[in-house]
């Protein structure tokens, strides 16, 4: 059974995709195999930061949520783009894309549709592809989909900056996944200013939260440059960033 790891935040734009893409790579770095799933339906996009665009997924998360595909046939191997698997490592990344067309997304906000087919179908995947670690990147806020990620996941991270709203509303996704009893619950504080101390924003969220911090990770101008085009892991090797995406890997993986 693969590693589930479910990547949370309450709102969105708190760099959760971000977190996502490069921890994925930093695992397939290490000779695992990992699946990167977006459930992020209604506003996906973690597609871009592997060098894919919409016309490159004729098959998506929405055609077997519709019933018009096998979950497995929505996974593509991104690992080329990457880049993370050296020769003799059988590390790899396969990603299942949610669509970026206009008419799914508006399907899906019409429509709704069964998220318990989607836990079932994660959980074909596993087998399907043979994974060590499942990601599945999250719809921001509550909902029942949100519900059966984080119940169905090993490990739980909320992503949060260091704003008032976000602390608001982090609490509430602590507190539920306490309530679902998740066996691993930490915390990642993003976009930290300059101005603030890292080592006091720590400690100041994990006693606001009585949870652990997997790090915390400043406000970056090459980050923001990027800009979405490629992994900052892969093209800032040596950045302090880099080593804190990889703390945040080691933290997951323990």
């Amino acid at each position: 059974m693969a590693r589930i790891i479910s990547v949370h935040s309450f709102r969105g734009g708190t760099g959760k995709s971000n977190t996502v893409a490069n921890v994925a790579a930093l695992l397939a770095a290490s000779g695992r195999r990992v699946g990167v799933v977006d459930t992020d339906i209604q506003s996906p996009g973690i597609h871009v930061l592997f060098g894919q665009r919409a016309s490159d997924l004729p098959k998506t998360l929405n055609d077997f949520l519709w019933g018009r595909a096998a979950i497995a046939e929505a996974a593509y191997d991104v690992t080329p783009q990457t880049g993370t698997a050296p020769s003799g490592v059988a590390g790899r990344v396969f990603l299942i894309p949610s669509a970026a067309r206009t008419s799914e997304i508006t399907r899906v906000l019409r429509e709704g549709y069964d998220a318990r087919s989607l836990v079932a179908g994660l959980r074909d995947l596993n087998d399907q592809l043979k994974l060590d670690v499942l990601m599945i990147d999250t719809h921001p806020g509550i909902n029942e989909e949100t519900l059966l990620s984080i119940a169905m996941s090993h490990t739980l991270a909320v992503v949060m900056r260091p704003d008032a709203q976000d602390y608001e509303g982090t609490a509430i996704t602590v507190e539920v996944a306490r309530q679902l009893e998740v066996p691993n619950l930490m915390l990642v504080v993003n976009k930290a200013p300059a101005g603030l101390d890292p080592a006091a924003l720590q400690a100041q969220v994990e006693k606001t939260y009585d949870c652990p911090v997997a790090a915390v990770l400043p406000h970056s101008d090459e980050l923001m440059a990027l800009a979405s085009h490629g992994l900052f892991v892969l093209r800032f090797p040596a950045h302090p960033i880099t080593a804190l995406y990889q703390q945040i890997t080691n933290r997951f993986m323990a």
